[in-house]
């Protein structure tokens, strides 16, 4: 999990305020803020800054277009039935291409042997017909797991509901499947910009421009020889 912590403006308390009178509700500072009967925080005095968290699963993004899979030269990251990506520990050799090829910087390399790990999104368990480990295990369901499109759904509706208690900040992250990487197998309901939570605010393949760049480094050779095989057939003249 990747935690927050914010210092953010407390609402005046003030009993002529109200909801639709031009004034946010109570509680719009957003969740993980403690609100007393009169808007208060305690040990904040009115109107005041007060502390928020801001938490998100800091898990593999499992990306559509995944450059890792692009980059990787023994075949160790793949896509598995699920379409999710995992990474083979005994097949890795520890090149490390993959940890700055994925946008989100989740993949690492262990110490000890320098293979590359991530979030594999609990492969075995699906495999098994379970759900991954840390939405079994979440109190609050606020990690959740299904069909893509049951999810989208369900966070869709969530969103508008915190729009409408005057919460406009929260938005879905990776769940645009015409982003830079094709959408997210993993998508995320914030309550403050990417930057904030540590995510790219427009996520893009970063293999995106080997196709034109081999394309560039073939013309070039290309070029290169004519030039040779020129000066040569001028030697002989």
């Amino acid at each position: 999990m990747a935690f927050i912590e914010q210092r953010v403006p407390a609402p005046a308390s003030s009993p002529a305020s109200a909801p639709g009178d031009g004034e946010p509700p109570a509680d719009s500072v957003g969740p993980g803020v403690e609100i007393g009967p009169d808007g208060e925080r305690p040990g904040a005095a009115a109107g005041g800054p007060v502390d928020r968290w801001l938490m998100s699963s800091d898990v593999c993004k499992h990306c559509t277009h995944a450059a890792c899979l692009d980059v990787c030269p023994t075949g160790a990251l793949f896509r598995t039935e699920f379409e999710t990506v995992v990474v083979q520990a005994d097949v890795c050799n520890g090149c490390g291409y993959c940890v700055p090829a994925c946008p989100y910087g989740v993949i690492d390399r262990r110490e000890d042997d320098g293979r590359a790990f991530k979030c594999t999104m609990c492969y075995d368990r699906l495999r098994g017909g379970l759900e991954p480990a840390c939405a079994k295990a979440c109190p609050t369901e606020s990690i959740q797991f299904g069909p893509l499109d049951e999810l989208l759904a369900r966070a869709e509706e969530r969103v508008t509901e915190l729009h409408g208690q005057g919460r406009t900040e929260a938005r879905l992250y990776g769940a645009d499947p015409t982003d830079g990487v094709g959408g997210d197998g993993a998508f995320f309901l914030l309550m403050d910009e990417p930057e904030v939570y540590g995510l790219p605010p427009d996520p893009v393949v970063t293999t995106r421009d080997l196709p034109a760049m081999w394309g560039w480094a073939a013309g070039a050779a290309l070029s290169m020889a004519g030039v040779m095989a020129a000066a040569f057939l001028r030697g002989k003249r």
